[in-house]
């Protein structure tokens, strides 16, 4: 009954040593009651949790509905990880290849054909430039001739990086360089472009460098769960960043929201409505209309100039405001916008109308939005059911109602009441 420690100190006859023994009997019986009291709460928490599951996929109404969301989203899940896991492995192995590749080329020579080296020159000036069918490459013996026009910004660097091409022997550089485009057809539009850097600098993460983050950023946690010091705190915060940015490939500056502009949140919609693409858009384009569809806009109100104020049920039903201007509109096909920069969600987005008939509308919805925190800001509010995609869902649902129908939603943030439903939807031109 007692360990080592409490046997050497126990006294051995005597009215003192019967006090020692009931005092080491009282603590042995006090560790078995608190054992066994927290082996019996973390059974009721269990049970509790076993309870409340059961409650909410059972329910009588909405049970059904939730049983289902809950199978296609597992679905979903074994469907895009049996698809990453296959993604992953064929970049690991070729990879693999490639730097098995690499290694040997150390030991053989450098010759190539003209061809080959010129297809490698070309596979660097997509990184380079963004006008690479601007600039014309051609290799004679190993030595490039570089010929057409670049801008000025990107020619400086040019020349030294084909330098480096394995094969390269000499580059003669003939470009024409300018400082703005101007009316050089050849550097008109394009983009640009981010040039050889470190792959983990990159916006985008190939599967081989989110596996290998992933992994690093659990093995940093492990040693946190390990170490219970200042030091274990700060890897196991690397670890978690280095995790999610693994398994979201998601930059950092989108996933907590600073500095990530209107881009944290993307939302595409496509929804077909029963109505001509002239009365659809005069729909839209009325934007006191959209209060009467949507359950979180309370306000919206043109305030001149392409630009408007709208009013919406933040977390816990705070009222969050900002502005809003119209960036591109072309009557009967597009709408765009974006917030101004001193508003608090920064967002942005454009609805196209493609007509598919006389009596039929293709409605395409895509958004962008920054939430307070970010992604993970948005993960949090969509783990409290305010997911913003399923209640776009639910809106252009409503609205496809409306217009189709001329009935106004009851659910809406300001229902329509009978008398102002003609003024709205023009009465009896929307229903069928």
């Amino acid at each position: 009954m007692f360990d080592e420690r409490e046997r050497k100190w126990l006294p051995g006859k005597g009215a003192v040593g019967m006090w020692f023994l009931r005092k080491m009997v009282s603590r042995k019986l006090r560790r078995i009651w608190n054992k066994e009291n927290s082996n019996t709460a973390l059974a009721l928490a269990v049970s509790l949790g076993a309870g409340a599951g059961l409650m909410y996929l059972l329910d009588p109404d909405r049970g059904r509905r939730r049983r289902a969301s809950l199978r296609d989203a597992a679905a979903r899940t074994i469907h895009q990880s049996s698809c990453a896991v296959g993604t992953t492995s064929r970049d690991v192995s070729n990879r693999a290849r490639g730097l098995f590749a690499r290694t040997t080329s150390v030991f053989r020579s450098d010759d190539a054909d003209d061809d080959v080296i010129e297809a490698r020159v070309r596979s660097r000036l997509g990184r380079l430039v963004s006008h690479p069918h601007a600039v014309k490459a051609t290799v004679s013996r190993g030595h490039v001739t570089l010929t057409g026009h670049i801008l000025a910004r990107e020619a400086d660097g040019l020349a030294s990086c084909v330098s480096k091409v394995r094969g390269v022997r000499g580059v003669d550089d003939q470009l024409q360089a300018h400082d703005q485009p101007g009316s050089v057809p050849d550097l008109q539009g394009g983009r640009e472009r981010p040039g050889d850097r470190f792959e983990l600098m990159q916006s985008n993460w190939s599967p081989a460098a989110r596996l290998l983050t992933t992994l690093t950023g659990g093995a940093l946690m492990g040693v946190c769960a390990r170490r219970r010091d200042a030091l274990g705190f700060g890897l196991g915060t690397l670890g978690f960043g280095l995790m999610l940015r693994g398994v979201t490939n998601t930059e950092m500056k989108r996933m907590v929201g600073a500095g990530g502009g209107r881009r944290a949140i993307d939302i595409h919609k496509t929804i077909n409505i029963n109505a001509p693409v002239e009365r659809v858009f005069e729909f839209w384009t009325n934007y006191e209309n959209f209060p009467h569809f949507m359950t979180n806009v309370r306000e919206v109100r043109e305030i001149g100039n392409g630009r408007s104020h709208w009013v919406v049920s933040g977390p816990a039903g705070v009222p969050v405001e900002w502005d809003a201007v119209i960036t591109e509109y072309i009557p009967g096909k597009l709408i765009a916008w974006k917030s101004e920069r001193n508003s608090i969600i920064r967002n942005a987005g454009l609805v196209r109308f493609e007509p598919q008939n006389d009596h039929l509308t293709r409605l395409t919805v895509r958004m962008s939005y920054n939430p307070p925190a970010g992604v993970v800001g948005h993960a949090v509010a969509t783990a409290f059911g305010a997911d913003p995609k399923h209640e776009m869902d639910a809106d252009l649902a409503r609205m496809k109602t409306m217009i189709e129908t001329g009935n106004p939603p009851r659910d809406a943030a300001r229902p329509l009441s009978e008398a102002s439903r003609v003024a709205v939807t023009g009465g009896e031109a929307f229903a069928r």
